[in-house]
């Protein structure tokens, strides 16, 4: 059976969403995005010309029958920004959800927590499916669940920080608290930050910086790719108990032990 993630009317297959910002060039973007096998991309909306009439633009090297755009609040500081750009992109692009971001301030682009659960509420109301942005905080991402989000999106660390998953206990308490599909949002730097992540639990990963400003972008999404299908499969396979001491590998009796179902 097909291991499909699930988000409001949507369905996929890869777990892993990728960003389309901070690259070199937009060539290099379109064949990181193939790289890297994600099925969504995300589009800041306020950083685009939606009328494509000055020349090359972002939206013209998505493939739009292979990719599922994601448009996002990035760059909004309250509710109303944020929710007056989620209703541009759905006139412009014809899509009913959106990633929200509604940024605390622009040195630690840390959430405010007001202005998301306001933001997130309204949209939901007007009929978005809303995956939202948010820190670490457990009961932050239940309250955000419960204001209409299809999907939390707590931070691993601060956009762009390359530090990975700076609190993994406190991922693992919202997944114990929340129904909605957890998907980790911000500050993956390398492929093992992916595969944590993906190793509690959570149902997807999104990333942008970690690609973008690699070395060699290309090498680096494919890097993502497998640590995201290594991650899913691993936490599906269940790992082993972590123990102080050693166990042998062979009984020492000759007998077999029974194989774990």
């Amino acid at each position: 059976m097909e291991d499909v993630l699930v988000l409001g009317k949507r369905r996929f297959i890869s777990r892993l969403f990728v960003g389309t910002g901070k690259y070199a060039s937009f060539e290099l973007m379109r064949d990181c995005l193939d790289a890297s096998g994600t099925q969504v991309v995300t589009v800041a909306i306020r950083r685009v010309d939606l009328d494509r009439k000055s020349g090359p633009n972002l939206l013209d090297y998505i493939d739009t029958k292979k990719y599922t755009i994601l448009p996002n609040t990035a760059g909004c500081f309250n509710a109303e920004d944020a929710c007056r750009v989620a209703r541009l992109a759905r006139e412009i692009l014809d899509v009913d959800w959106v990633k929200l971001e509604v940024l605390g301030d622009e040195k630690t682009l840390l959430p405010d927590p007001i202005g998301t659960l306001e933001a997130c509420r309204t949209l939901a109301k007007e009929g978005f499916d809303v995956l939202c942005y948010t820190s670490d905080d457990p009961i932050m991402a239940k309250k955000i669940e419960d204001a209409g989000a299809v999907s939390v999106m707590p931070a691993g660390s601060p956009i762009g920080s390359g530090q990975g998953i700076l609190n993994a206990n406190n991922i693992r308490i919202i997944l114990e608290m929340c129904k909605a599909p957890i998907i980790v949002d911000a500050g993956v730097g390398t492929a093992s930050d992916v595969t944590l992540a993906m190793e509690l639990g959570v149902e997807g990963v999104l990333l942008n910086t970690g690609i973008a400003h690699a070395k060699d972008p290309l090498k680096m999404a494919r890097a993502m790719k497998a640590a995201c299908e290594a991650g899913r499969l691993a936490y599906l396979a269940g790992r082993i108990p972590k123990r102080l001491y050693a166990k042998a590998s062979s009984p020492m009796d000759g007998t077999i032990e029974p194989t774990r179902r």
